[in-house]
């Protein structure tokens, strides 16, 4: 995203520090929608693993999605959001809450991870249950940090960072 000033003139070219640190909040919502997108495919695809092969496909998907899920969160919070509170100091609660967040969706991950460890007849009931939690979690937690964060990584200045370095994946191409 660029910055244009009165006269069109990019306030920050994208590679400057505020460019690309602008480029991280759009950044986020690219990544939510990404791994948004994600979760409502591995869902749909409880429907269709009654074989052997589309089970293991399943499994597979959902591991490889647990894994973004928890590599994002633990990327934002040890990226972006150590840099929001150091130059945002407000946003602190709201960081905090996030955190909070991004604790319990670890443990919907955890118990997803563990259903899918254990009996090779995939227990589809429990990780439907598991998923449909975690999509509403998501989907509230997602809005919420959009809202609250973005337009504040858009404004932030001064230290530059790779989108993965800040939200610890970067959106696949689409």
């Amino acid at each position: 995203m660029e910055a244009r000033g009165q006269h069109g003139t990019n306030v920050h070219p994208g590679n400057s520090p505020a460019g690309r640190l602008a480029a991280v909040g759009n950044q986020m919502i690219e990544i939510h929608l990404w791994l948004s997108a994600e979760l409502a495919r591995l869902r749909a695809g409880l429907d269709t693993s009654g074989d052997a092969r589309a089970s293991r496909d399943l499994r597979a998907h959902c591991l490889t999605f647990c894994a973004a899920l928890g590599r994002h969160h633990t990327g934002e919070d040890a990226g972006a959001f150590r840099l929001l509170a150091d130059q945002v100091p407000e946003l602190r609660p709201v960081i905090a809450n996030l955190i909070t967040d991004h604790e319990v969706v670890a443990g919907i991950l955890e118990r997803v991870e563990a259903l899918l460890a254990g009996d090779p007849a995939l227990p589809l009931a429990q990780v439907r249950a598991e998923l449909d939690g975690l999509a509403a979690l998501l989907e509230s937690h997602f809005r919420y940090e959009e809202k609250r964060l973005v337009s504040a990584l858009n404004a932030l200045t001064g230290r530059p960072g790779t989108t993965e370095e800040l939200l610890g994946l970067t959106a696949p191409p689409t």
